[in-house]
């Protein structure tokens, strides 16, 4: 059955789903160490750091240039990728897990819209069904928060945070499409760290906080969690149209829901259940509908 499904189902899917459980698992780190006093932009350069060095190593397994060809867009593709990552973190800091990671999830929408501009990809029926499904599995579930008197308020600043997060990801996603096509994946990948370190620690000034050694040891896995989100992203756009790749990472949601429960102890609401199995849903749609 398994073997069924595999087969039935495009690389791109599969790799998709791998970057979503990458980037849940990462998201759930970066909340549990920022709640041992670790700064929002120290998180970032931890997390360049063992991203650059996993990069750096496989450009030399390759035996390829870290420098790449299109400079101009790999540059691009760090900067905003930097500060997109900046205003996520922010989001799942000062956020319950699963919200946050609604807001994120926004980006497959910026997505679509964008590379219908700047990269002529036509937007497929399946892609547009999808998308509607899981933007009401979305309203559903953040409904509740935005009712006055519901008496669930989160602060405006974070709201914005995670929304100019999910744009600066859509934005990323539309270069590294584009980047694909003249460059190896490694190299774009290393791109982010090299431009995101030194940001983070210029904007990091004085506010450096030695961590301790739980600390480390989640920096770490930060670090690792979004080598596997990134591969997985980056080998998606590789295979499949930006707009329809990017539509399967709504599932990032339900794994940011079950980490949520599990590990933090925010028990998801039935509006979270209903507006996850119509995300689910979204995505069985684009994966199964043939054209």
């Amino acid at each position: 059955m398994f073997t069924s499904l595999k087969n039935s189902m495009p690389m791109s899917v599969w790799y998709m789903l791998i970057s979503a459980l990458g980037f849940a698992l990462m998201s759930a780190c970066v909340k549990e160490v920022s709640a041992l006093g670790i700064p929002v932009f120290e998180i970032v350069a931890a997390r360049a750091i063992v991203s650059g060095l996993i990069s750096y190593a496989d450009i030399k397994r390759k035996k390829i240039s870290m420098w790449g060809n299109n400079k101009s867009l790999l540059i691009a593709r760090g900067c905003v990728g930097a500060f997109a990552l900046m205003f996520v973190y922010y989001a799942v800091t000062t956020l319950p897990l699963a919200e946050a990671t609604v807001l994120q999830y926004l980006h497959p929408v910026f997505t679509a819209v964008l590379a219908l501009f700047f990269l002529k990809e036509v937007i497929q029926r399946s892609t547009i069904a999808c998308i509607c499904i899981s933007l009401i599995g979305l309203f559903i579930i953040i409904q509740p928060n935005l009712q006055v008197g519901s008496g669930v308020q989160y602060p405006w600043l974070s709201i914005g945070a995670g929304v100019l997060g999910a744009f600066g990801s859509a934005i990323a996603y539309i270069i590294i499409k584009k980047l694909t096509k003249t460059d190896d994946s490694s190299v774009i990948i290393f791109y982010f760290p090299l431009i995101a370190l030194p940001i983070s620690i210029i904007l990091l000034g004085d506010d450096f906080v030695v961590p301790s050694l739980a600390a480390t040891g989640l920096l770490i896995l930060i670090g690792i969690f979004t080598q596997v989100g990134q591969v997985g992203l980056t080998k998606a756009l590789h295979c499949a149209d930006a707009n329809k790749a990017t539509a399967y990472a709504y599932v990032q949601i339900l794994f940011s829901v079950f980490i949520g429960w599990a590990y933090f102890s925010e028990v998801p609401a039935v509006t979270t259940i209903i507006g996850g199995g119509l995300i689910m849903f979204g995505a069985l749609v684009n994966v199964f509908w043939k054209r």
